[in-house]
């Protein structure tokens, strides 16, 4: 795992764009990583929240015990894993970690993987490419960052968490001059304590009606979930890290596949800089 000299930054709601979205910097070589930089920003107590890119294996490691916490803990996933208590893949060497912490206890609260384009290659695909056939997606790939083990520590889902990783995000993808982002968004397979597919059957009826992208970067899941035979009428809301990637303009590529590991169903979602509603967009683009 190599190290990034990437500085802590507090995260501060007060000068949230001077401090989560600098102005871009000069263009680099394909294969270099831009890493946001440290800014100083006022403190903000009511916040107590910092957020980095890991530089060490242990910090990866922080995160990926987070992980292992929410997908195995509290979803149920059944993971393989070569260290007990971690939630690790074969592209976490592969992939940019970030994370946010907790200023008070130094605990990993939050985190992100981003898999660049670069790292991809390298890698030979996508995690998302595991799950659909991203044929249609090739003319984006050279542009295109993979995101991907979302996760918020239960006692810290009240936004500012995952604020302060979009931040970050804004600035990674302006600093690389990336612009297109794409991942799976899960659903899990159960509502109102009963485990199903319905509730996905549903989002993806809703979600198929108002966000779909363009037919030319549709895609096709892997593994379907077959929605055909479950009930899709249910008045179910999508996860609010869903409603959160339709609010900056995401949009749906297919319907989902089913992970039986996490026993989730997984929407694949694309989210480009140019359909960002123009607020937004002035954050990741740096203005």
């Amino acid at each position: 795992m190599k190290e990034l000299p990437t500085p802590t930054f507090p995260f501060s709601q007060l000068g949230l764009r001077g401090a989560l979205w600098p102005a871009p910097e000069p263009a680099r070589p394909a294969d270099a990583i831009a890493v946001p930089r440290a800014r100083p920003v006022a403190a903000d107590s009511a916040a107590g929240i910092s957020v980095s890119w890991a530089r060490h294996q242990d910090e990866v490691r922080a995160a990926q015990r987070l992980r292992y916490a929410v997908f195995a803990g509290e979803m149920g996933a059944r993971l393989t894993t070569p260290v007990a208590g971690h939630d690790i893949d074969l592209f976490d060497d592969f992939c940019e970690h970030l994370l946010v912490r907790d200023d008070a206890s130094g605990q990993v609260i939050g985190t992100y993987r981003v898999l660049t384009p670069a790292q991809a290659r390298r890698v030979g695909s996508t995690y998302s490419d595991i799950e659909f056939d991203l044929t249609r997606l090739r003319d984006l790939r050279e542009r295109m960052v993979e995101l991907g083990r979302s996760c918020v520590h239960a006692e810290h889902r009240q936004g500012g968490v995952i604020l302060a990783l979009w931040g970050a995000l804004a600035g990674f993808m302006s600093r690389n001059k990336l612009d297109t982002m794409i991942g799976c968004a899960s659903i899990p397979m159960w509502h109102h304590g009963v485990t199903s597919g319905d509730a996905a059957a549903s989002i993806w009826r809703q979600l198929s009606a108002t966000h779909m992208a363009p037919i030319q970067y549709q895609v096709q899941p892997r593994l379907p979930l077959p929605v055909q035979r479950l009930d899709g009428a249910l008045d179910v809301e999508p996860p609010a890290l869903i409603k959160g990637y339709l609010r900056l303009g995401a949009k749906v590529l297919g319907p989902p596949a089913w992970d039986p590991d996490f026993n989730t169903a997984d929407l694949p979602m694309l989210m480009r800089i140019d359909d960002l509603p123009a607020r937004y967009k002035r954050h990741f683009q740096g203005r």
